[in-house]
Formats: C-alpha cells, structure tokens, sequence
C-alpha cells in the first residue's frame, strides 16, 4: 500500500531539494544565465563559456539542477537546449513568501532595519 504525503510535506521536500541545488554557486550562476537566457534557453557550451565553467563540471551542475527540477533540456540536432523551469522557480519563491509579513505589504519601514541595534 503507497502512502502519500500531505501537500505541505512535499512541497517542503520539493522546496528544499531546489534550495539544496541552488546552494552551489556555480549552479546558482548557471541557474541565473538560463533565467536571464528566458525560454529561448542556452547550450551547455554557451553556458560554460559565459560562466567560465569546464564542461565537464557544468554537465554534473546542469543535473543536479535538472533533478531539483529547475531546469529542462531538449535535445535540438546535435545539441541539448537547457532552459529554466520557470513554473518551479515561482512555484519555490510562491513557497517561500506564503503568508509573508502575514498578509500585509512585505516592505520594510526604518524602524525595522535596525541600524540603531
């Protein structure tokens, strides 16, 4: 018998496996070129050149990020496209500012900087 998860116990699980993928700075970086590259998506040799990234390290970055389901790949003639999966990484912020501020305008007055702490 497969037992499921409640909602918030695998979003939780979803949440911390794209944090645990973008807590790397060289996929975070490969993360933003595919965000900035928008749903045109680049090759992988695209983005090893702009990021200074060896290929061989980019295609074990360009995994893990793909199995945290941050990105996709699709095979275009003799090249692999990679784009950011835009729906996860809303559906991750989404999580992340749920009940922000509790439902008031997330904005920060002077007051809570604390400069004067």
């Amino acid at each position: 018998m497969e037992t499921t998860q409640p909602d918030s116990v695998a979003d939780e699980a979803r949440t911390v496996k794209a944090l645990a993928a973008l807590a790397q700075p060289q996929r975070l970086r490969a993360f933003r070129a595919l965000v900035v590259a928008g749903p045109a998506g680049l090759t992988p040799g695209v983005i090893a050149e702009q990021l200074g990234i060896a290929p061989s390290a980019l295609s074990f970055h360009l995994k893990e990020l793909a199995n945290a389901g941050l990105v996709s790949s699709e095979p275009r003639g003799r090249y692999l496209i990679y784009r950011a999966n835009f729906a996860q990484m809303n559906a991750l912020l989404g999580y992340l500012t749920q009940h922000c501020c509790e439902g008031q305008a997330c904005e920060l007055t002077e007051s809570a900087n604390c400069i004067d702490c």
